[in-house]
């Protein structure tokens, strides 16, 4: 029986299949390119390999490819009648997944994982900021994910894919002397982890380590292939620690050349989200940013995202309306918030709406209610700081100095904030 790196029965009789299968999984771990034609060597080898057709299907949906990503799946179904018990409830899971049974699909994965602990995909949907954890949109998920890791890390020990997976709950709860050695093994393991050098520059960013991270990252990411999926979020990282070093210049250069909102490469969910972050931030740094810029990201919020469904996304694309001036599309998300975070969403929205008409008070008011735990919004702490830095700017905005940077002491007392809202 073929198995895959970690254990798991591959279900084909093919050797050449399952060695393409198994490249397809690692450089799929590692976020490098050639995942896709790894796997297509593989089913042209074994049609019926219905494993084949599961990473195939999570592939192309973490790309937002749906189209591809239904119909690969579909394909799975087709092929994997009669699969054993194991490969059977894997092909489950992710079908539940892509077909919108994401609460049916996260259960039967936490069940999965108790017995087969060792199986990566499934355990990487659960793992991460935007994994069903971190979108879950429940009081606490950081520490849930942290605890997913931490049960989980028996069954991998040393593996370094797994290694980046423990360091970055373990970052997100500030517990970054014990994070850092975890990702320091993770890399020593696999240096080009796309995934592995993202969660190294947020223990950078974490640690207010800006000259360090900026080094670090912009020469990791001399050879790292503009396919590959890490490629804009970790170039967004070098946007922020440019804007936060004072080269502005730089900070533009990265968002014209791997922040474009023409960037097919890019998840649309990490350009958007990305991109409007980095002009928001930019801005609250006292840094001009044009009205095209921001027009030109609520076009894309407007056709990538046109209805509200998942939080994090749409206060993104408030924030984007908002400085763009789009009335119609902000209130869209204003008065049809959806999912589990969807309370969140309107004053985020609101205090977007009232930053940009500068009315400091009251995006005070919109924004203080959101602060208690906008973990449940998904994505990092770095990501989120634009929220505790809305309220930091609105403070300074009304003569509050003061109490900007007690707050600033109490949220973020580790981070590198020297030029993070001007006047601070």
């Amino acid at each position: 029986m073929h198995k895959d790196p970690y254990g798991n029965p591959l279900h084909t009789q093919s050797a050449q299949a399952a060695d393409a299968y198994n490249e397809a999984l690692v450089l799929y771990l590692d976020a490098l390119p050639g995942a896709e034609a790894a796997l297509d060597r593989a089913l042209a080898a074994d049609p019926g390999f219905a494993l084949a057709w599961v990473l195939k299907a999570r592939n192309a949906q973490v790309f937002a490819r749906m189209d591809e990503a239904l119909a690969s799946i579909e394909r799975a179904r087709a092929t994997g009648q009669g699969l054993p018990a194991q490969a059977a409830a894997h092909l489950a899971i992710f079908d539940n997944l892509l077909s919108g049974r994401v609460a049916k699909g996260y259960k039967a994965a936490r069940a999965y994982l108790l017995d087969y602990p060792r199986d990566p995909l499934v355990a990487q949907s659960c793992l991460g900021v935007f994994s069903l954890i971190g979108f879950s949109g429940a009081p606490g998920r950081e520490a849930e994910h942290l605890a997913m890791a931490e049960q989980l890390a028996p069954a991998y020990g040393q593996d370094g894919w797994f290694l980046g997976q423990l360091a970055f709950a373990r970052i997100e709860v500030g517990q970054l002397n014990e994070a850092e050695p975890v990702i320091e093994a993770a890399m020593a393991q696999r240096p080009r982890s796309g995934h592995g050098a993202h969660v190294r520059a947020h223990l950078f960013y974490e640690a207010g380590q800006t000259r360090a991270g900026r080094d670090y990252l912009s020469g990791w990411m001399a050879d790292y292939d503009r396919s590959g999926l890490m490629h804009g979020h970790n170039a967004w990282h070098i946007a922020l620690w440019s804007l936060a070093a004072g080269d502005v210049e730089g900070m533009w250069a990265v968002a014209d050349r791997d922040l474009a909102p023409a960037r097919d490469e890019v998840p649309p969910l990490n350009l958007m989200t990305d991109l409007a972050a980095l002009l928001w931030r930019a801005e609250m740094a006292g840094v001009a940013v044009c009205p095209e810029r921001w027009a030109q990201v609520s076009d894309y919020a407007a056709r990538c995202f046109p209805d509200p469904a998942l939080g994090f996304a749409d206060i993104h694309a408030a924030l984007a309306h908002a400085m763009a001036g789009r009335e119609a599309p902000l209130h869209r998300i204003i008065e049809g918030a959806k999912g589990p975070a969807a309370d969140l969403v309107a004053p985020c929205a609101r205090a977007f709406h009232a930053m940009a008409v500068q009315d400091w008070a009251g995006a005070e008011a919109a924004i203080v209610p959101v602060l208690y735990d906008h973990a449940r919004l998904g994505g990092s702490r770095a990501q989120r700081d634009m929220l505790d830095y809305t309220l930091l700017t609105a403070l300074i905005r009304q003569g509050k100095g003061a109490e900007a940077q007690r707050l600033l002491a109490l949220r973020r007392p580790l981070t590198d904030t020297g030029r993070a809202v001007a006047g601070l």
